[in-house]
């Protein structure tokens, strides 16, 4: 066991910071600063991302009277802003990628600060035991360390070295999808016989309704056009797995309990978005631009 989790913890330290290079190496600081220009945008998706998401997972995990280890997985999740995955569903529904993408990065980056803060604050108002506290000190310099820097040397290399980032990016993209795969793979496998007894549970059900409100959360705490608005409706309920499982390494010791509702949590969370975003393809035509209004949808899908 303490092999794995060594492996574990060295994978996930591959996870986060392939993914944040790969950000950085993606981005353009002009893209940055055009998205940080639209002020009520920015104030929307910010309050919904590190606000509303993360009280709706803590209501959630009440509503449904989730067990302590549930509860602490569905309150990390909740807290932890800007999954990288989301940028891809905003390329699958033929949505806004370039604005998705961007506050997604912007997103992961704040959330390297805010993620501990936040889900102290509300495991704290969960009650799940006066002993449960994250170490918000560690996970604030782990997280911002592991995201941060090498989303700082990809933009860097994007904004002065454009050739070096073509080329980097590829291998970076890929590094960070085989390792993300590994610590599902690695934390399903240490933790199975709890994931097992999730099947049929109140856990996996709050996760489902928790995707789906954080869904409507994006689309309407966003501006602009319905393209957008559910472009970030893709982004907000996919949440960043890299510090949700730093914090049970950092502070729960890899729980296996904790590591089971994580990843149960996160994968209820690309099972309901995944086939929604297919079907908001099917109503667009390859120019974003094109997308029909919330109307039309609506009559498309009446018809179907």
């Amino acid at each position: 066991m303490e092999l794995v989790t060594a492996v574990f913890n060295i994978v996930l330290v591959a996870f986060i910071g392939a993914t944040m290079l790969a950000a950085g190496l993606g981005t353009r600081v002009a893209d940055l600063v055009a998205v940080l220009r639209r002020g009520s945008l920015l104030a929307l998706v910010l309050m919904a991302n590190l606000i509303v998401v993360p009280m709706l997972g803590w209501g959630v995990a009440w509503l449904f009277g989730l067990s302590t280890a549930a509860t602490i997985a569905m309150i990390l999740v909740a807290a932890s802003p800007g999954a990288p995955f989301g940028a891809k569903v905003a390329m699958i529904q033929r949505g806004d990628v370039l604005t998705g993408s961007t506050l997604q990065v912007l997103l992961a980056t704040i959330g390297s600060v805010t993620f501990p803060v936040t889900a102290n604050l509300l495991i704290g108002w969960a009650g799940v035991g006066s002993s449960v506290a994250l170490p918000v000190g560690d996970l604030v310099r782990t997280v911002a360390i592991l995201q941060l820097v090498p989303f700082a040397v990809g933009l860097a290399l994007r904004h002065w070295t454009s050739d070096t980032a073509g080329r980097w990016s590829s291998p970076a993209q890929r590094l960070s999808s085989v390792s993300f795969v590994a610590v599902l793979v690695l934390g399903l496998g240490s933790s199975w016989e709890q994931i097992v007894s999730l099947l049929g549970s109140r856990t996996l059900l709050g996760a489902g309704v928790f995707t789906v409100l954080a869904a409507v959360a994006g689309v309407l705490l966003a501006s602009g056009p319905w393209v957008r608005r559910t472009t970030m409706g893709g982004i907000a309920p996919l949440r960043n797995a890299g510090p949700a499982f730093a914090g049970v390494a950092i502070a729960f010791g890899n729980d296996p309990e904790i590591l089971a509702a994580l990843s149960g949590i996160l994968l209820v969370g690309l099972v309901v978005c995944l086939p929604i975003a297919a079907r908001l393809a099917a109503t667009r035509s390859d120019d974003p631009l094109a997308a029909p209004t919330p109307s039309s949808v609506a009559g498309h899908g009446s018809g179907s």
